[in-house]
């Protein structure tokens, strides 16, 4: 059994530290691998990111384009086939949490039309498309649109 006082790192994980400019034998010595003169032979002396030695950069020479819709409602999307993973009844947007259909019960939740629909689900959410409301009341569900905030719920995050 090793002591304290055995114990070594194991062979190459632990290398010596670069000791610059300590005289010209030891090939750091002088400048210090930092070359001759000039900004980055400075100490504190760099480029910032992004600058191109005065040239016009590269970010402020590409075109803007397009712009952020700040008002955009980002929906955590559940499709009708997906519902098959839960018994028929009641579906809420933490049931959906539950069984791990949603991710948080921060965002809304829209049910999408893809695929079919077996049982009588009570369907509550926020948003609802035509073809997936179709298939669940043809399946004899019901769809309930939830208003209100999402922020509302956000205390309930798991």
């Amino acid at each position: 059994m090793p002591e304290l006082h055995d114990l070594n790192p194991p062979p190459g994980s632990h290398r010596n530290r670069k000791r610059v400019g300590r005289g010209a034998g030891s090939g750091k010595g002088k400048t210090a691998g930092r070359g001759h003169k000039g900004q980055g032979a400075r100490a504190g002396g760099k480029v910032r990111p992004g600058f191109e030695g005065g040239q016009m950069p590269l970010q402020r020479r590409i075109p803007k384009r397009g712009f952020t819709n700040i008002n955009r409602v980002e929906y955590q999307a559940v499709n009708v086939r997906d519902l098959a993973r839960i018994p028929a009844g009641e579906v809420t947007p933490q049931v959906l949490r539950d069984h791990g259909l949603i991710g948080s019960m921060a965002k809304p939740v829209k049910i999408l039309g893809t695929g079919e629909v077996e049982g009588a689900y009570q369907v509550s959410a926020h948003a609802c498309s035509a073809t997936a409301r179709v298939k669940i009341e043809g399946a004899g569900g019901t769809v309930t649109i939830l208003g209100g905030t999402v922020s509302d719920t956000k205390g309930e995050e798991a």
